[in-house]
């Protein structure tokens, strides 16, 4: 016998459990995809020999355009008037999702010989292609959360089912990717790269799939239907919006601070692992370990920020964070696994505080675009979100191209892979935990001190809202 779907009082099924796994298999797509980018840059150096200040300039070029087109499809997603089918946004997260599984392996075509300009156009044509369909997946992906659910507990937990969806692709990818990647001598394979690539891809499209079919918008969408309004995207004034929004500018100020840091550690922390502690392949094993606490927090997140707040658990979380990280740089590690193990423990400690952020940073987007709708009468769901994700690729331009250049400058030699003296290998030891302290001190100030939506300010504003559908 089919069990019967209940539906509430507007005739949509009443928001469960397959709104919270299909939101969480989104991201689990995003993230299949997202979690190679950690990968790039050791490729594209270490197997195709592209020197360390090229690859600097180029992810700074093509991370420059990331960011540029990302408030651009933003904007052509509100501006889109179409009866679809679908959604809209899940008509846009379909294209976005078949792109991906192509582009994606075509980032990392093995082409050690060829000649080394058409490497840089292999690089840059590859990255904006997997980019674009990246952006036409994820952007709309992100407006979701506001679409599916006003109520704050039901945003809260399908935040923290992002986040599991999230952690799950960021998490076994790099987990098992160093065993394939890394032969003995810490040194890399890049033909592999290219074959786990369009597994990846495959997994990515297959969980985009199960998020499109299991998720339903409850919420009505502000914009017009008058199809003689075209796409009209004005650069000053969304960006003007955006940053009169408070609340939106905290929300995206926290995770470029945890990309500058995370980007930028991510080469020096790659080398450290292969010529300072001689253990490239147990790389992310270890790195996996900061992950969990995250997953102890889950089942607590939604009961611990609706008791406490958002703002006030975060707030808590990044000093916590910030201590983890400071501990990494002054907590002396010698190249072995007693260091290893002493690294692994200093990133539980910061782990613990990026447990709560996590649980909850997407909901703060969609709690930000609420503010913005109380205090302008206006909702921008694409808008606010791509230039939020706008920042957010930035971030991933600057901190990779910043520690490109740091490692460079600090000796690393990108063909000698795993063979670094141990001078160099100890640099990006120091390296790696600078950039992390930098990445702490950026988030709290974003979440403590810029982001403005307490427990009692989020409750007014619901009820205003409320309020004023109720009167319409």
């Amino acid at each position: 016998m089919a069990k019967t779907v209940q539906l509430d009082d507007r005739g949509y099924r009443k928001f469960g459990a397959r709104d919270k796994l299909a939101y969480a298999a989104g991201d689990l797509g995003c993230n299949m995809s997202f979690a190679l980018k950690g990968t790039v840059s050791i490729f594209w150096t270490q197997y195709m020999q592209v020197s360390l200040e090229a690859m600097a300039i180029l992810m700074l070029i093509v991370q420059v355009w990331d960011a540029i087109n990302d408030p651009v499809i933003g904007s052509m997603v509100d501006a889109d008037k179409k009866q679809y089918k679908r959604n809209k946004f899940l008509q846009y997260i379909w294209v976005g999702s078949l792109g991906l599984l192509v582009a994606g392996a075509a980032m990392f075509l093995p082409f050690p010989n060829a000649p080394m300009v058409l490497k840089y156009v292999l690089f840059v044509v590859g990255y904006i292609l997997w980019d674009a369909f990246y952006t036409i997946a994820n952007v709309p992906y992100g407006s979701l959360l506001s679409l599916i659910s006003t109520d704050p507990a039901e945003r809260a937990s399908l935040s923290v089912f992002r986040s599991v969806g999230s952690m799950a692709g960021n998490m076994v990818p790099p987990m098992i990717l160093p065993f394939l990647i890394y032969d003995a001598n810490n040194n890399l394979k890049g033909n592999v790269v290219f074959w786990a690539a369009l597994i990846m891809g495959g997994f990515g499209f297959i969980c985009f799939q199960y998020m499109i079919k299991n998720t339903v918008v409850r919420v009505e969408q502000n914009v017009s239907c008058n199809e003689d309004e075209g796409f009209n995207f004005n650069v000053f004034k969304s960006f003007g919006s955006f940053f009169r929004n408070r609340a939106a500018v905290g929300a995206t100020l926290a995770p470029v601070g945890q990309f500058i840091g995370m980007y930028g550690a991510s080469y020096a922390t790659t080398a450290m692992y292969q010529s300072y502690f001689n253990a490239a392949q147990l790389s992310g094993v270890m790195g996996m370990i900061s992950y969990i606490p995250m997953f102890l927090f889950m089942p607590f997140a939604t009961k611990i920020v609706m008791k406490f707040g958002k703002k006030e658990s975060v707030t808590v979380g990044s000093i916590i964070t910030m201590v983890g990280y400071a501990l990494l740089l002054i907590v002396p590690m010698p190249p072995n696994a007693t260091g290893m193990i002493i690294w692994a423990a200093c990133s539980l400690v910061a782990g613990l505080g990026g447990g709560l952020y996590s649980a909850v940073s997407w909901s703060l987007m969609a709690d930000a675009m609420d503010y913005g709708e109380w205090k302008t009468g206006v909702r921008e769901e694409g808008t606010t979100y791509a230039l939020h994700s706008f920042f957010r690729k930035l971030a991933q331009g600057i901190g990779p191209s910043c520690g490109l250049l740091l490692a460079g400058a600090l000796g690393f030699v990108e063909a000698n892979q795993g063979n670094q003296t141990f001078e160099v290998a100890q640099n990006m030891r120091w390296l790696a935990a600078g950039a992390y302290c930098v990445s702490g001190l950026i988030m709290f100030i974003g979440l403590a001190l810029v982001y403005n939506l307490d427990k009692k300010t989020l409750a007014q504003i619901d009820a205003d809202l409320k309020a004023r559908k109720a009167a319409k």
